[in-house]
């Protein structure tokens, strides 16, 4: 059996980057893992690159680096409310895929989930869900998660 080495990521940068990509419209932000160091890379149109100056030795390998995909590359979009609403609100179903026809529909999916009183499950679930895909894009992509702080507990 031959074993191939993983690229360890910290896992927080690894989410925040994640947050950071999905929070615009794809490739508006983008960010790349270093194959050879684990390290990210951001990029953001309208803010250029961004991080530590210390990364420009790195430039060699952004072209091996891994993109850090967006919400929509993992279902994690529309395709993820309409999961949910098909599990827990199957009667909203037709209301909420009407919602994601016209721009808005976030908000107004999120105002029928509090007259519905399924926010926090709506919460709860997508955190699950994207966690369980991001996990599963990481085994294929190679990348180990790794703790900064294992100890560390947030204030």
């Amino acid at each position: 059996m031959t074993s191939t080495k993983k690229i360890m990521v910290d896992r927080d940068e690894l989410e925040t980057a994640f947050e950071f990509v999905s929070s615009g419209a794809p490739y508006e932000n983008t960010a790349s893992i270093s194959v050879t160091t684990g390290k990210i890379r951001w990029h953001s149109m309208l803010m250029g690159d961004m991080g530590d100056d210390d990364d420009a030795d790195d430039d060699d390998d952004a072209e091996d680096g891994i993109a850090v995909p967006h919400k929509n590359d993992l279902d994690l979009g529309s395709r993820l409310v309409l999961r949910f609403v098909r599990q827990e609100m199957p009667r909203d179903y037709d209301t909420v895929a009407e919602f994601f026809r016209r721009r808005g529909a976030y908000g107004r999916f999120k105002d029928l989930l509090e007259r519905r009183h399924k926010l926090e499950r709506w919460y709860e679930f997508e955190e699950r869900e994207t966690q369980a895909a991001l996990l599963a894009w990481c085994e294929q992509n190679g990348i180990q998660l790794v703790d900064s702080q294992p100890d560390a507990k947030r204030a």
